[in-house]
């Protein structure tokens, strides 16, 4: 039998990852996924346990979607004091590296970024990613591929300059 801290503990750093590459922010990352396991845990009985990273990473992107729509109402302020430091990241080729593959995908359609996560980074199958995104088997194929040709295109785009 699954317990609730099992559950995190199996599943806690996949749906911060996802939550993270959906958007873009580590503090927004850490608000869905606590969000998504209060879900999980007020509905915890009802959990079928063979489409649990599916399922998880659902509840995960509604969070993130619930998020977008209540943001868009918010006004941006204006940093006042900007920190002068550089970022670690930038001096790091692997960071950069990183940084540029995010860029890209950011660029995106949100749905076209979370069927390329859930088949690269979490690697859930084309159906459980279909299932999650409630798209057919075929369309989401072409989303991952889509997103795959156009990191590739970037890539090649950097090492031709």
């Amino acid at each position: 039998m699954l317990n609730f801290q099992d559950l995190y503990d199996d599943y806690a750093i996949e749906v911060y990852r996802f939550a993270h590459w959906l958007s873009g922010d580590s503090f927004e990352a850490e608000d869905i996924t606590s969000e998504t396991f209060i879900r999980v845990w007020v509905r915890f009985s009802t959990i079928r346990t063979e489409t649990l990273k599916a399922y998880l990473f659902a509840i995960a992107r509604n969070v993130y979607l619930e998020m977008l729509r209540k943001r868009k109402n918010q006004v941006a302020l204006n940093d006042v004091y900007p920190d002068p430091a550089p970022e670690l990241d930038e001096m790091v080729e692997s960071q950069l590296e990183l940084l540029r593959v995010r860029r890209v995908l950011m660029t995106l359609p949100e749905i076209d970024r979370a069927a390329f996560l859930l088949r690269v980074q979490h690697e859930l199958s084309y159906a459980e990613i279909a299932r999650v995104l409630e798209l057919s088997l075929t369309a989401t194929k072409v989303k991952v591929h889509r997103v795959r040709k156009k990191l590739l295109a970037t890539r090649v785009d950097k090492e031709v300059y």
